[in-house]
């Protein structure tokens, strides 16, 4: 039996498509309110599909949205039709994909798509077949719509097509695709390039076996007219650059050669598919040897790429000089992440590590955040410059001279930025002509177009190690000066510019930036009042990476009242449920480490308030578990961030902090927070334990025996930030524990911490001889096991064989400090506890302690011994014969400091 609509029901349902159409929001909301009614009856669906297929007399955007409408009603409930209107629907759709409209047929396939992604392409057997014999129809209209439908199954079920679960169907269908590359009308050759491109990424084995045949078609279609065949040829060969590489190096030459041509198309998004190319093979080990004779052509042609297109000066505003006025928008806020707290070590002469830090966003004019031809030959020409260094300047520093000079701000601009993108890859080449070209730039600083002072400002900063390497009154001051007053600018884009790089300078100058403090402090708190919110956001950046890179000399009482009397105004108007506090909470964080006791007057307000701020959100996540149905999960990042202000405070104030902990349920909270599901939020309860271990350890002390088994669990370097802090908070515990105990009692020192090492030494011990775990991971976990020895050397000792090589490999590379001493003495009481244990590996060892420069006498005098007791056990010959594999440095420290 046909189904058939009842008159009045049809009647029904098209009015109701009519009226969503309606701007009316009240006719709006009706109308949901009817579709979830309507939703009630199963053949509703049925309606929807007649109207999609069968009134050919209805307007096309009222069939097309009945279509829509049915295939929101397949995503929620598709395993609640009944099997006679799924079997309607499916019919209709196969009957129906060669529709004369293309917005109809388009309607189908992705209605078909739906179907299929719903887990039916196992239980519609027919589908792919049937949609494969369409494609030879004479009908023009049922091929395109069954090549669209295909090219949407493609795309949403790449992998499934290529399994045993459908009897890898790909084995007809890549074939088949590669038949229509030669197709008389060019969206039939565009589908099919489409369709075959789904399966290059995830090296489809049906299309590894017509690789060939595949590749040549693609040079066939090289000089197609339409544009979007020629986008599809140049993307498949990218993604083979990326996967058969093996394949294309017979015709690199002719491919590159197309390339060229390609990556200045008339069509803008053909040139960026083309552009894309470039970026990848510049990954690629034989992009130096395939296009140092390319140079010549390529350069010029991604140079002239980064020159701002008519649209992108329209869309970003670039005749508008002056906006600093206009209230910003809230689309014009990206998201931000916080970097939540790692605690890391100081190495040979630099600062700590980051951990798995990824590189900050270098871009220039990020507004326009859609990748576009100017960025991608931007980024091409970034990392072309890493791959060929100083070869690429002969080819660049003839177009720069005419670009940085020219009259037209726009080629002046692109010039700019091809200094700024090359940057990084040929600074060495690049250093004669910086003492010229910084001033000019400086100078460009003050240009009359706006973005030419933004882009200025980005390709200063890429500069920002070199101006810093030299005399400051050369470069450091004029650019400071100046960058200073763009921070003030009266554009938006370039105040946003400006205080990006300033934050770049400041963390390349550090303590050089001391002798400046008051006037750039004048700069930043007067635009507090000056920008609108998005800025105000980078702003806050800017004044936490002052406090990080000049530290304790930003405490002096003329710079806090500069500084906090504006920070804590935006404090208090500020609302806890506003986003906006986390930059802030950052910002007072990195501000109350380098004030230290300067910012005791400020502590008690914004300690409460970060301790309320967690409490809110661990109450609302409460609420949150246990009806799901009721509450919204909480913004996590409060509570983060608070704790990370809070462990800002506790490093800071130090003891000074104690009295603020006994006044609040911080503990009973961090308890909470470090079992929490979310790893960023243990990440930060961790620093924070161990901040407060070093702070006030009296009120940590109480809650060990609750604390310690949770600190095991997260030894887990499937998290490695989360390891990182919970490694290092148990090292700072276990030498609270250990010298609390010799001053109270004079009982045995570390008595009190050796219940707890068995639930944490096995997983230390199996970290640190895991391969390819992180540099400060091993550090951090070498560190802490030296801690739990020397505090419970009889308990640590008897598995030294077991860590102590690369325990000594990983710790001859930080600086001498506090941590590094603690962890040796650890090592040396282990050894006297166990000294078999260090016999295999005793070379090792021998290279850690020379890797000192000054221990403390006593340390000193602990290496003394075991060197000289190790030689004394083995006797002068043997040492002799032993002493022979050290390299000659090793030999020569350990015989001038220990006269071994």
């Amino acid at each position: 039996m046909e189904w058939h609509p009842d008159e009045p029901g049809l009647q029904q349902v098209l009015q109701l498509l009519k009226d969503s159409q309606s701007p009316n929001t009240v006719t709006q909301r009706a109308v949901q309110q009817k579709l979830e009614q309507l939703n009630q009856f199963p053949d509703f669906n049925n309606y929807l599909i007649f109207v999609l297929t069968r009134l050919k007399t209805e307007d096309e955007p009222t069939r097309s949205l009945s279509g829509l409408i049915l295939k929101n009603n397949v995503k929620a409930h598709y395993q609640n039709f009944p099997p006679t209107v799924a079997d309607f629907i499916k019919q209709e759709c196969l009957n129906n994909i060669g529709d004369t409209s293309p917005l109809i047929r388009a309607t189908i396939g992705i209605l078909i798509t739906t179907i299929a992604s719903k887990g039916e392409l196992q239980t519609w057997p027919e589908l792919l077949p049937q949609l494969c014999n369409l494609l030879n129809s004479e009908d023009y209209n049922t091929c395109e719509g069954s090549f669209g439908a295909l090219q949407k199954i493609c795309e949403d079920s790449t992998e499934l097509l290529d399994s045993d679960a459908l009897n890898r169907p790909l084995n007809i269908m890549i074939p088949k695709f590669l038949q229509f590359f030669k197709h008389c009308s060019p969206k039939i050759r565009s589908h099919a390039v489409a369709c075959v491109n789904q399966f290059i990424i995830g090296r489809a084995q049906a299309l590894m076996d017509n690789i060939d045949t595949f590749i040549e078609s693609l040079f066939a279609l090289a000089a197609d007219e339409d544009c979007e065949v020629r986008k599809n040829v140049c993307r498949a060969l990218v993604m083979l650059l990326e996967v058969r590489i093996d394949r294309l190096i017979p015709h690199m030459h002719s491919i590159i050669q197309y390339m060229l041509q390609r990556t200045q198309d008339p069509d803008e998004n053909v040139a960026l598919e083309a552009c894309e190319f470039w970026l990848t093979l510049a990954e690629q080990p034989i992009c130096k040897e395939m296009l140092s004779g390319h140079l010549m052509q390529l350069i010029p042609i991604l140079v002239n790429g980064m020159k701002y297109s008519e649209i992108d000066i329209i869309l970003l505003k670039g005749d508008v000089e002056e906006d600093e006025a206009v209230p910003d928008s809230d689309q014009d806020i990206k998201p931000r992440f916080h970097r939540s707290r790692t605690v890391t070590l100081q190495h040979e002469g630099g600062g700590g590590e980051q951990v798995d830090d990824d590189d900050d966003d270098d871009d220039d004019d990020n507004t326009l955040s859609d990748w576009n031809l100017r960025k991608c030959s931007a980024a091409a020409l970034d990392v072309l410059a890493n791959v060929f260094r100083d070869e690429l300047l002969p080819h660049l520093l003839p177009l720069l001279k005419g670009l940085l000079f020219h009259p037209d701000w726009v080629v002046k601009e692109s010039g700019i930025l091809v200094l700024g993108a090359i940057a990084e890859g040929c600074m060495q080449g690049m250093v004669p002509y910086l003492p010229e070209l910084i001033p000019h730039l400086i100078q460009c600083l003050c240009d009359k177009k706006a973005l030419v002072r933004s882009i200025a400002c980005w390709t200063l900063s890429r500069y920002a190690h070199w101006v810093v390497s030299q005399p400051p009154d050369s470069y450091l001051k004029p650019l400071m000066t100046e960058l200073l007053k763009r921070i003030l600018d009266g554009n938006k884009r370039v105040q946003e510019a400006a205080c990006s790089a300033f934050a770049t300078l400041e963390e390349e100058a550090c303590t050089e930036l001391v002798p400046y403090l008051s006037f750039i402090l004048d700069t930043l708190v007067f635009a507090f009042g000056k920008y609108q919110h998005k800025n105000l956001l980078i702003l806050y950046d800017a004044i936490g990476t002052l406090a990080d890179s000049v530290g304790h000399h930003l405490n002096q009482p003329e710079y806090i009242q500069k500084l906090m009397p504006p920070l804590i105004a935006k404090w208090n108007e500020l609302k806890d449920e506003d986003k906006d506090l986390f930059p802030l909470l950052e910002c007072l964080s990195s501000v109350a480490t380098a004030l230290q006791s300067g910012f005791l007057p400020y502590c008690e307000p914004v300690y409460q308030r970060c301790v309320t701020l967690v409490q809110k959100t661990l109450a609302q996540a409460m609420m949150y578990n246990q009806h799901p149905d009721q509450y919204e999960a909480p913004d996590k990042d409060f509570m983060i961030v608070a704790l990370d202000l809070l462990s800002g405070l506790a490093e800071g104030l130090g003891g000074s902090v104690e009295q603020l902990v006994a006044r609040s349920n911080i503990m009973t909270l961090l308890f909470q927070c470090m079992q929490d599901t979310m790893p960023e939020v243990r990440q930060s309860s961790f620093a924070l334990l161990g901040d407060l271990t070093k702070a006030c350890f009296l009120h940590v002390k109480p809650c060990i025996a609750e604390f310690m088994p949770i600190l095991g669990l997260n030894l887990n370097p499937e998290f490695i930030s989360v390891c990182n802090n919970a490694t290092w908070a148990i090292g700072e515990i276990s030498m609270q524990m250990g010298s609390g105990v010799k001053q109270q009692t004079g009982s045995v020192p570390g008595a009190e911490m050796q219940p707890y090492v068995g639930m944490v030494l096995p997983h230390l011990v199996e970290i640190i001889n895991r391969p390819n775990t992180p540099k400060t991971l091993l550090e951090n976990t070498a560190i802490t096991i030296g801690r739990l020895g020397f505090v419970c050397p009889q308990e640590v000792a008897p598995q030294l064989q077991h860590f102590i090589r690369p325990w000594c490999t990983s710790l001859r590379n930080i600086r001498d400090n506090e941590e590094k001493d603690s962890a040796f003495r650890g090592i040396c009481v282990m050894i006297g506890v166990n000294p078999a244990g260090v016999v295999q590996d005793f070379i090792f060892f021998c290279d850690a302690v020379a890797s000192w420069v000054n221990p403390k006498e006593d340390l000193r005098e602990m290496f003394y011994k075991i060197l000289h007791g190790f030689k004394d056990q083995v006797g002068e010959e043997n040492w002799q014969q032993f002493s022979e594999q050290f390299p000659p440095l090793l030999k020569e420290r350990l015989s001038a400091c220990y006269g071994v």
